[in-house]
């Protein structure tokens, strides 16, 4: 059960930035890009998260899982920073 709630949080990780970068892509509205860009990261931390207990469960990604988190929302802040100037 766990499983399918990790997979179904990298799938909506993965849907907001695909609107987020049609927004973007759009209006041309760079925060957008900036929190589309978060919300890979994100994605790509669920599948971390999905490969480190499912797929591999011997294996320890934590230090991945971390770093790709804490590079999405550093994105994030430097968009909200940049945009706010």
């Amino acid at each position: 059960m766990a499983d399918a709630v990790f997979l179904l949080c990298a799938a909506t990780s993965l849907a907001c930035a695909v609107l987020l970068l049609r927004g973007y892509a759009r209006n041309r509205v760079p925060l957008l890009l900036w929190s589309s860009l978060c919300f890979v990261g994100l994605a790509v931390n669920n599948v971390l998260l999905v490969v480190d207990l499912v797929v591999f469960p011997g294996r320890d990604l934590i230090t991945l899982r971390h770093l790709s988190a804490v590079v999405s929302v550093a994105l994030l802040v430097f968009g909200l920073v940049w945009d706010s100037e």
